[in-house]
């Protein structure tokens, strides 16, 4: 591992941070922090923390010993000031002599220390920081170090790799325990660079934060080219049969395996992951007992659990067979961490309520992993951290023999309070966890429907031939949207679209068939090639994009919903609109086919009818000359209907959510054009 300092960037930022009447100390706080965060080997995910000591003013405006500590959750490699938390020094350290504190005492003690009342709350670990005399000091979970301690051995191999330059503490809960511990293992060797906390990582500290950064840096190159020195083959691989079922294939049933099936609102996003390094890990024959020994830090528990799923081998022609292994694998687990549950929470005088027991990880011989979340950023997170967790286990593997804590200390960090706290709670939208799929939707109706979609929780992925254009809507909804260039009249490229929406997420649970585009002329005597030019846009494309949805709702085994654009056109013709008018119609039926046919699946399809609504299809030109032939203005064709309003994108959008988060409607079809007697369903 190499140092990231440069002395001119470290400059640049004391003077970026002037500007905002931020001292060099602080700055160079802030800009050795990002350092830390931007090295995988040390940092993941709001993990890790750095502090520093200086005086501050409270809130009186007096000056006092204070010390900034990131915030509980911050992301380091981003982190600004207000990453910060600042705290009064000699408050924190009253705590060091108190023989106990109770979760419910510390979380008032911490709150009550900010200079700033209304501030953030600082890391879990503040109390160590404020224990330990140092100005700068920097903590990290580095793989390598992990992989030192989590062994039997780990305090002597510790005491091979550094001699004397740094102390060794006990593993101990986050909190008063481990700051006191720390605090003693310090006053005992008071010349060490540094602290190792067992399962906890690494602290070091210096009086510049340059040299407190470079010495983190130092002590983990040692344990990097230990390991590198004493490697031994790591994981003989287990004989696979051959071939190995595609992820496409793959995904779906892994995802409907660990959705719960009571109801649209509990389904999981996945973030696959793979690479040699992971194969070597999962297609290793003692998998079982390495892979679920435990955490290899007590801050993975919350993001992982304590344990990952491990799934069959998936064969190609037996996946059926997979599938209900999976099912019967996720039933095994969840027993498995309810029973686990149930003996620890007895332990503490069963005053803990159960967290969800389904799996955040999957490990899949021959394939990769899966990391699973209720959105994609969460399950992004869970792929990430499982990853790392692969590289620190084979490297202590490769030196000895890896071991976690206890199962009680997992539970207690687990159900710490101050732990969950570093969760933000699941935002409570209607289509959170689920997948929406949009054709057509660089367009006005798809660019508005997959903005409401998003708004109600659901990842969205924008088909459209016009990549750019979905590429656009996809970076005005932010997060994890996926644009992707889709042909709906071409199979193969509706093929290759639902299988990039698989590998981003998992599934699909909703797809909304919206592409269209409108033919004019005379049935009488139209070409028959602008006939059939029509239906394949607006019925056989239909067609193609349901039968990939299906195949894959399918596959998961959790219903799904069908939802499609039919368009006034398909109840009320309009003169020299057969051309498009006539495909429409069938696909009307297609709905009503589709429901009869898989609502047993518990698969909805739907429609909406709209009708003049302002679009690539219904565009200026084609407004004023429909106008011209009613003899009135572009407004009054707009408006022309019972309610005398134009209706928008919006409205159609808001009428395919309403029919996504209606469980139990299918076969419908929601008219939205204002008021048109002539269009109503009879």
């Amino acid at each position: 591992m190499r140092s990231r300092w440069i002395e001119s960037e470290a400059q640049a930022a004391i003077g970026c941070y002037s500007r905002e009447q931020i001292d060099p100390e602080f700055a160079l706080r802030i800009y050795s922090t990002r350092l830390l965060g931007q090295e995988p080997g040390l940092v993941q995910h709001g993990g890790g923390n750095t502090s520093l000591k200086s005086t501050m003013l409270d809130v009186f405006g007096e000056a006092v010993e204070g010390l900034r500590v990131k915030t509980s959750g911050a992301d380091m490699a981003a982190i600004e000031a207000s990453g910060f938390a600042a705290v009064r020094l000699d408050w924190l350290r009253t705590l060091r002599t108190r023989p106990t504190l109770s979760d419910a005492d510390m979380a008032r003690f911490l709150r009550a220390s900010l200079l700033d009342p209304h501030g953030p709350n600082p890391s879990v670990e503040v109390l160590l920081h404020a224990f330990l005399p140092h100005k700068f000091i920097d903590h990290s979970h580095a793989s390598a170090i992990l992989s030192l301690t989590d062994q039997s051995r780990g305090e002597a191999i510790c005491a091979d790799v550094y001699g004397g330059r740094i102390g060794f503490v006990p593993y101990a809960m986050p909190g008063l325990p481990l700051a006191r511990l720390a605090s003693e293992s310090y006053q005992n060797r008071p010349a060490v660079e540094g602290l190792i906390l067992q399962k906890h990582g690494i602290f070091t500290f210096a009086e510049t934060a340059r040299e407190s950064y470079e010495r983190m840096i130092a002590l983990v190159t040692l344990a990097e080219e230990h390991i590198s020195r004493h490697r031994k083959i790591v994981f003989v691989s287990t004989l696979l049969p051959q071939p190995i079922a595609a992820l496409v294939a793959v995904a779906p049933m892994v995802r409907g395996a660990c959705s719960r099936k009571n109801g649209d609102r509990h389904r999981c996003i996945l973030a696959f992951r793979t690479s040699p390094a992971i194969l070597n890990f999962v297609d290793g024959a003692e998998l079982a007992r390495y892979a679920q020994t435990g955490v290899v830090t007590p801050d993975h528990t919350l993001r992982t659990k304590n344990w990952p799923l491990i799934l069959n081998s998936p064969q190609d022609g037996r996946l059926a067979e997979f599938k209900r292994a999976a099912e019967a694998a996720v039933a095994a687990f969840v027993a498995k961490y309810e029973s686990y549950f149930a003996r620890q929470n007895a332990r503490v005088g069963n005053v803990k309520k159960m967290l969800d027991p389904m799996p955040r990880v999957a490990l899949v011989p021959g394939l990769g992993l899966f990391g699973m979340g209720r959105s994609k950023r969460d399950a992004a997170i869970a792929a990430d951290i499982a990853e790392s967790a692969i590289g620190t286990i084979t490297d202590a593997e490769a030196v000895g023999r890896f071991e976690s804590i206890s199962e009680a200390d997992m539970f207690d960090m687990e159900y710490w309070p101050l732990e969950q706290a570093k969760i933000e709670p699941a935002r409570d939208l209607p289509l959170l966890g689920q997948v929406a799929v949009i054709t057509g939707a660089g367009g006005s109706i798809g660019a508005a429907t997959a903005k409401a979609f998003a708004a109600a929780g659901a990842e969205v992925a924008l088909l459209d031939i016009n990549d750019r254009a979905a590429k656009e809507v996809a970076s005005a909804i932010g997060g994890a949207a996926v644009a992707q260039r889709c042909d709906v009249t071409d199979a193969a490229s509706v093929a290759r679209a639902f299988a990039a929406v698989v590998e981003a997420f998992g599934g699909v649970d909703i797809t909304i068939s919206n592409a269209g585009a409108a033919w004019q002329g005379k049935i009488g005597n139209v070409d028959e090639a602008v006939l059939r030019e029509s239906f394949e846009l607006n019925f056989y494309a239909h067609q193609r994009v349901a039968q990939s949805a299906v195949a894959i709702m399918r596959a998961q085994g959790t219903g799904g919903c069908l939802l499609f654009n039919v368009s006034k056109q398909a109840v009320n013709p309009g003169a020299n609109f057969g051309p498009y008018g006539l495909p429409k119609a069938a696909t009307l039926f297609l709905v009503r086919q589709y429901a009869l046919e898989y609502g047993a699946d518990g698969i909805r399809a739907n429609a909406v009818n709209a009708d003049r609504i302002r679009s690539g299809l219904v565009n200026d030109a084609f407004i004023a000359e429909r106008a011209h032939a009613r003899g009135i203005s572009a407004t009054d064709y707009l408006s022309d209907n019972l309610l005398r309003c134009e209706v928008t994108a919006e409205d159609v959008a808001q009428a395919f959510l309403h029919q996504a988060l209606e469980l139990k409607t299918t076969g419908n079809v929601t008219t939205v054009d204002g008021g048109n007697i002539a269009a109503a369903l009879r």
